[in-house]
This record gives structure tokens, sequence and C-alpha cells, in this order.
């Protein structure tokens, strides 16, 4: 019932964005409007539904494999490995195709995970979790603004705030499918999971007395969410908070069940982007702003009370 009525909300507020702002259609002739629709407007919404969907599911995943629900995309620098990963692949090792960009963003966020669980690993309490991936989030950062700066091309550096603050305008239907593939067939097989999840839930000897590797189910899991979100960092760039809200509202409303939760916290996480696209059509002529920072807006104050709920925990 739950998973359905999200489904609705978001199949009209995608709807919404495919359409709005109307007026445009009335200024043009159909051939235009067409254009518009088909060109533009359709690419971007797959974008978004296929992204946001992808930062719910693997956040969902990741806060279930180290038990932990600060673990996500961003806070754990997933998201900013990609971004790390696609800028060296187009800027350095040259190769600008969607696909091999996918790759490099694949590389970087499994790189970022990886050293995240080897400095934090399972269970680690929130602040050591919170302080391993801001380190890595920000070195991620610093060294895709250095690659951005160094590119032969004078104009890479302006794409810096598109990088890590994410932008889903002017995506053409190669880059759209080329986050949507790698991204679904990852959320597929994580979705799969979805039992192992809820074993896990009970502890890890638990888990392996039901016949669930935990060293294995954490391996696949960090490698898909990799796949995943650096298909999508590859074409948006990094956008931050969703995939860290999504899951806990989730698993939130499926009464702690963390992988019951994985197909819901898909459905939010693609409303909340969907949504969060919407408003920054809001913005003034000519000036763009990055979907991430109204992400970054919203999550921030729910981020603060997330930690502050979990600090009395933290320091027992």
């Amino acid at each position: 019932m739950k998973q359905g009525l999200a489904f609705a909300a978001l199949m009209a507020l995608a709807l919404m964005h495919l359409l709005w702002p109307l007026d445009v259609f009335a200024r043009v002739d159909g051939e235009v409007a067409e254009l518009i629709l088909l060109e533009l407007r359709a690419p971007r919404t797959l974008l978004a539904i296929s992204y946001g969907a992808a930062l719910g599911i693997t956040g969902a995943a990741l806060q279930a494999i180290f038990a932990n629900p600060l673990a996500s995309p961003d806070i754990t620098g997933a998201s900013s490995g990609a971004a790390f990963g696609a800028v060296g692949m187009a800027h350095v090792v040259g190769f600008t195709a969607p696909l091999a960009m996918a790759a490099g963003g694949a590389f970087g966020a499994g790189g970022a995970l990886l050293l995240l669980f080897l400095i934090a690993g399972r269970g680690a309490d929130p602040a050591r979790l919170l302080l391993a991936g801001l380190a890595i989030a920000l070195a991620a950062g610093a060294a895709t603004s250095l690659l951005l700066a160094l590119a032969p091309s004078p104009y890479a550096f302006y794409d810096m705030w598109r990088w890590l603050m994410g932008s889903l305008v002017e995506r053409s239907w190669t880059q759209a499918i080329a986050a949507l593939v790698p991204a679904a067939l990852a959320c597929l097989w994580i979705w799969k999971d979805r039992m192992a999840f809820d074993l896990m839930a009970l502890g890890g000897d638990v888990a392996a007395s039901m016949g669930v590797d935990p060293a294995r189910l954490a391996r696949r899991t960090m490698v898909l969410s990799a796949v995943a979100i650096g298909a999508c960092v590859s074409v948006a760039g990094a956008i931050g908070f969703v995939g860290l809200i999504a899951p806990i509202a989730a698993r939130s409303l499926m009464k702690g069940h963390p992988g019951k939760a994985i197909g819901l916290a898909g459905m939010l996480g693609a409303f909340t982007l969907v949504a969060a696209d919407i408003l920054v059509r809001f913005a003034p002529e000519g000036r763009p702003i990055p979907v991430g920072v109204i992400t970054a807006l919203v999550g921030t104050p729910l981020f603060v009370m997330i930690l502050l709920s979990l600090r009395p925990r933290s320091v027992a």
C-alpha cells in the first residue's frame, strides 16, 4: 500500500517535471514543442528518476551493510570519488564517451567505498564513519578540482560546480541511457539481496547461520553501489543528501526493515530529486542553480537532526 502510493506520487510528479512550465509550449509551434518535450525534457526527467532511485537504493544498501544510518553515497565519499573518477577518465585518460566516463565513475566510487570500509568497517560509531567519509569526500573533491584546473581545456575548470554540486540540465538521451542502464542493473541486483539485508540487521552471526555470507554481501553491495553511483555521477555530477534521507524515511515507514525498505527508498529518492529539479526552474533566467544546492539546503537540517538523535548512543 505504501509503495503503491509512493509510486503514484512519483509518476504524478514526473509528469509535472516533464510538462511544466506549460507556457513554453504556447509560445512555439508544434515541431519546436515536440523537440523541447522529447529531446530536452524527457531525458532530463528520466535521468532525475534514475539518479534519485539509484541514490535511494544504494543508500539503503550501504546503511544496511555498514549497520549505520549515516552511510550514504555522499557521506561515505562515494559520490565525490565517482566525480573524481569520471573527471580523470575524461581529462586525463582522454575517454569522453558516456560509458567510459561511467566506468571511471564506478572505479572512483568503488575506491572510496573500499577505503571507507577499511578505515571504519561495519558497525563503526557514527562519529568515526562521518569523519572518515568526510576526509575521503574532501580529498576526492580537492583532487577533482585539481584535475579540472590542470586540464588541457581552459574551460574545464568552469565545470567544477556541475561535478561537485550536480546538474541535470541539457542532458541527451545517450547520457540518460548511459546512466540508466548500469544503475538499473546494479539496483536490481541489490534489490534481489533485500532478504539478506534484513537478516544482516539481526547480526552477522545470525545471517551466516541462515546461509548469508556477510563479507561477500558487503563486497557485492559496494561494487554494485559503485557501478550505480558512478554511472549517474559521470553524467550529472555529485548530488548530496538524497541517498541519506530517502533510506531513513523508507526504513521508518517499513518499521525498521532495511531489506523491505529498498524499493521504497528508491521511489522516495526519485521523488526527492525530481522535486528538487523542479525547484531549480524558479531560478532567475541566466542564473542556473545546481540541483545539489536544493538537496543540500533541505538535507542539511535533517542531517543535523539525525546526528543529534544518534549523539546519546554514540557517547554511551
